[in-house]
């Protein structure tokens, strides 16, 4: 379930109403007036909760789904298991999408006030000129917040943490002794998006941000919130400036990350990990503990613990220095042949 600090329940909804809103079939008709009250992933799912299949490598999870209703492609209905309602559909993802802007939307906030009533704030707390803090915000004792800096409903911030001047901070939790600095911004929506009947549709991010103690997060750089699990930054991990953490990213303890780099969705980075300025990584990719990744290097795959990487594609270290001594060398060979009289 979406955190209800950051998200409204619009539910419950029927199957059957699920089923117009989508356009999909509803196999059993006799399901079409059972509740469902949200939208879950596969591995989440619970009876009261729809979910989707779009990858046929995910049937056996279904298969072993506690979920009550799940959207699925006309090949893959004979996976959805006994009890579970089968949605079919040409678009399974389009309809979840749906489903969850249905079911679920961020908590609004209708305070007049620059601080709301409702939030709670410890001792020493320090607010600079234009502060806003949100319904139901948390701020620790001794956290300082800079100028402007905008704290949404439910956020809750630890001890001893440092805003800077016109940071954002939404859908987020923050542990103890966390610097945030200028301009950075916090747990708005991760970039996903599908293709529906009539176009693109966003999907809904309907997960949160967690910072843990002694996080560091650079100036103008940004940490997507989860498409439904979290995006975590690690204990006492470093972010510099001008940084992108995409949705349901998993980054470990006392991590490095120089100005520039840019993490994609649903990658696992393990403790330790180092990136230099300007490095990529592609989604879905594992970095192990330890390992380092070059300056610019493009990580196309899985890094396994301590190894060095560089280049683009990103290949181990060695390997690439050699390949780009190798291309020199054969460039300047022919170059030396071109210009013989």
């Amino acid at each position: 379930m979406p955190d209800p600090r950051f998200f409204e329940d619009l539910g419950p909804v029927s199957l059957g109403e699920l089923a117009r809103l989508t356009g999909a079939e509803l196999t059993d008709p006799d399901a079409a007036d059972r509740p469902v009250r949200a939208v879950a992933v596969l591995a989440q799912a619970q009876p009261d909760t729809v979910t989707f299949l779009s990858d046929r490598r995910h049937a056996e999870t279904l298969r072993q789904s506690r979920a009550g209703a799940c959207f699925v492609p006309p090949t893959q209905a004979a996976a959805v298991p006994e009890g579970c309602a089968a949605l079919v559909t040409s678009a399974p993802q389009a309809a979840y999408a749906l489903s969850a802007q249905r079911l679920h939307q961020p908590r609004l906030s209708a305070q007049r006030e620059a601080v709301s009533p409702d939030a709670r704030l410890e001792d020493a707390v320090v607010l600079g000129p234009g502060v806003v803090i949100g319904e139901g915000a948390l701020i620790g004792r001794g956290t300082v917040i800079g100028a402007n800096s905008v704290i949404g409903p439910g956020v809750a911030i630890g001890r001893d943490c440092q805003i800077g001047a016109n940071v954002t901070i939404g859908f987020a939790l923050l542990g103890d002794r966390v610097r945030i600095l200028a301009g950075a911004v916090i747990g708005e929506p991760g970039f996903g998006a599908t293709v529906g009947p009539a176009g693109l549709i966003d999907i809904p991010q309907l997960g949160r941000v967690i910072l843990q103690d002694g996080v560091t997060i650079g100036a103008n750089s940004c940490v997507d919130r989860g498409a439904f699990d979290d995006t975590v930054i690690g204990e006492n991990t470093k972010i510099d400036n001008l940084v992108q953490v995409a949705h349901n990213v998993r980054v470990g303890r006392n991590c490095v990350m120089a100005a520039h780099t840019g993490i994609s969705g649903s990658v696992v980075i393990g403790d330790g990990a180092q990136f230099g300025g300007r490095a990529g990584v592609a989604d879905h990719v594992t970095i192990g503990d330890g390992a380092r990744v070059g300056a610019a290097a493009g990580v196309m795959k899985d890094i396994p613990a301590g190894e060095t990487w560089g280049g683009m594609p990103a290949r181990p270290i060695r390997k690439w220095m050699r390949e780009t001594a190798w291309l020199a060398k054969m460039a300047a060979r022919k170059e030396g042949a071109e210009n013989e009289p």
